[in-house]
């Protein structure tokens, strides 16, 4: 059975920092290429970032590039999502998800097969 556990969600001021993990389970993880995605209430879900299953390769969306880093530990089975310079408009439910096996990362949702039950994450301001 497969399972994605997000952690590290909270609420923050602006400007602070947050990280975020994803511990999987039940799948090839070092074959997946790996994302993060967001959604605030009213919203549609919006990809954040992605990393590929060797961890070479990152893809940010524009809104977080500069201040998201998302790294990866095969060896652990683990993927991280470092948030610094938080802004309100970052306010959302943080999902960690999964890609096709052997699957370069992808910005669209529909093309995850794996999801975990999210993370909240407030930025007052």
């Amino acid at each position: 059975q497969v399972q994605l556990v997000e952690s590290g969600g909270g609420l923050v001021q602006a400007g602070g920092s947050l990280r975020l993990s994803c511990a999987a389970s039940g799948l090839t993880f070092s074959r997946r290429a790996m994302g993060w995605f967001r959604q605030a209430p009213g919203k549609e879900r919006e990809f954040v970032a992605a990393i590929s299953w060797s961890g070479d390769s990152a893809y940010y969306a524009d809104s977080v590039k500069g201040r998201f880093t998302i790294s990866r530990e095969n060896a652990k089975i683990t993927m991280v999502l470092q948030m610094n310079n938080l802004k309100p408009e970052d306010t959302a439910v943080y999902y960690c998800a999964a890609g096709r096996f052997g699957i370069e990362p992808r910005t669209v949702a529909s093309e995850y097969d794996y999801w975990g039950q999210g993370t909240q994450v407030t930025v007052s301001s």
